[in-house]
């Protein structure tokens, strides 16, 4: 499963760590976009496999940046 963006923004923060539970409504990133702070909640459960991103990367809308397994 994958977590993608919704817009396009700057990655101000990574709330998991590769290997931790997420539930769905978790905030798993925090995006800032036009100087204001955007939380991206998963739509799934699972662990976190990968993270695609860093924090102070530039994302596009609908990008890749967490996959759950």
């Amino acid at each position: 499963m994958k977590i993608k963006t919704e817009i396009q923004a700057v990655i101000w923060k990574i709330n998991v760590e590769i290997g931790q539970k997420v539930d769905i409504d978790d905030t798993v990133v925090i995006l800032e976009s036009m100087k204001m702070e955007i939380p991206l909640e998963s739509k799934y459960k699972g662990i976190v496999k990968e993270i695609l991103i860093k924090e102070g990367d530039n994302v596009n809308e609908d990008q890749e940046v967490i996959i759950l397994e």
